[in-house]
């Protein structure tokens, strides 16, 4: 055999060894997942004990499956792994800091949630257990059970629906007003620039034009102040962002005005942040863990992913912990795509960066929506935690 012919041989067997042993582990998993609620891999620091206990408090049909990183994307582990069990029911797969639910809506759901409130592969199974609702329960023991399910609504099942319609609805107030906490920021810091410009405005030189233009920012600022205050929901507050948009734009528009300058072009906010003011130009950018996309970004921006580094990117608090935006929540999606309308990013954040679902192809138990999200750094806890793309 030739040195080529050797060389090749040897590239193809390191590519092929980590793709077995992949291989491998999900069949291990799916083995143990006939007869048990839980896998962990040896070597995960998961208490597959305490799961086992929350999964039978929950009454639900789930089995979970705590892999390695090296197994691959926890996306395509999941359906997978359904298809090989071969039984009904949801399914969960954790693959380094990424969780994988489905197949249904509210496993989906459950997943991107759970991810983006945690920190640690424990937390965030249990916390996907948690919020996984009852009517996802009765999968995996036959008609019986799905009959006593049916019976008990008109007592403690009722009870148990009650308290976990409650209890979503607390975790909704709180995400909300944690929403409504970062857009007040916003809303501060246009009052605050509003009133150093105002002096400014009362000198018998000004022009028409910066009058006109801080008419504008006044009256967008007290449009976006009366919305807020009776905001109650997180669709209540895209109105929110469209109003400081223009209200900034105004600002940039009075000041340049006020300077003798040309007024900048009314462009799309820079996406890593609307407050660097209008972009300059597009940029090939990619989420952490997600595809390469065009983004409008102010040049400062621009010129940093260019380079390969960070973008400035604004952070909002989730949880008492500091994430860009994009990778906040669906929650956040109403208030950060007003700053940019019908532009490009209510279609990212909702479809992609924090959509959190895709169509799984096939049929059989792999069918439906399978999705989640990640959370932490290499190791769990510690940092930031949310990003990335939760999207096929």
């Amino acid at each position: 055999m030739g040195v080529r012919a050797l060389l090749l041989s040897l590239t193809l067997l390191l590519v092929a060894a980590p793709a077995a042993a992949a291989q491998d582990e999900l069949d291990r998993a799916a083995q143990a997942l006939r007869d048990d609620t839980v896998y962990v891999a040896p070597g995960e620091d998961v208490d597959a004990a305490a799961l086992r206990d929350a999964i039978e408090r929950s009454g639900e049909n789930v089995r979970i499956a705590v892999l390695p990183a090296s197994a691959g994307d926890a996306r395509q582990l999941a359906p997978d792994l359904a298809d090989r069990v071969g039984e009904p029911g949801t399914y969960a797969v954790v693959a380094g800091n990424r969780i994988a639910a489905g197949p249904s809506d509210e496993a989906v759901d459950a997943a991107t949630e759970a991810a983006a409130a945690n920190g640690s592969a424990q937390a965030v199974l249990l916390d996907f257990v948690e919020r996984l609702p009852d009517e996802e329960s009765g999968g995996g023991d036959g008609a019986g059970t799905g009959v006593l399910v049916l019976l008990g609504l008109a007592g403690a099942g009722g009870v148990a629906v009650a308290i976990s319609r409650r209890r979503r609805r607390r975790e909704e107030a709180a995400e909300f007003a944690e929403v409504k906490d970062n857009a007040r920021d916003d809303l501060v810091a246009l009052g605050d620039e509003i009133r150093a410009l105002d002096l400014d405005m009362q000198m018998p030189d000004v022009s028409d034009g910066a009058k006109t233009d801080y008419e504008t920012a006044v009256n967008a600022y007290d449009r976006a102040n009366r919305t807020y205050s009776t905001a109650g929901r997180p669709e209540d507050l895209e109105p929110v962002g469209e109003a400081l948009e223009e209200g900034r734009w105004a600002m940039l528009s009075a000041r340049a005005r006020l300077e003798g300058r040309e007024p900048p072009e009314r462009r799309s906010p820079c996406f890593f942040d609307p407050r660097h003011g209008p972009s300059s130009r597009e940029v090939e950018w990619a989420p952490y863990g997600g595809a390469p996309r065009m983004v409008p970004a102010c040049e400062a921006d621009a010129q940093r992913v260019e380079r390969g580094e960070d973008p400035e990117a604004r952070e909002v608090t989730v949880g008492g912990q500091r994430v860009p935006y994009w990778a906040a929540g669906p929650a956040y999606a109403p208030f950060m795509g007003g700053f940019y309308g019908s532009g490009i990013l209510p279609g990212l954040l909702i479809g992609t960066a924090l959509g959190g679902m895709w169509d799984a192809p096939g049929a059989g138990a792999s069918g439906g929506d399978w999705g989640g999200g990640d959370w932490g750094g290499g190791d769990f806890g510690g940092g930031d935690f949310g990003g990335g793309d939760f999207g096929g």
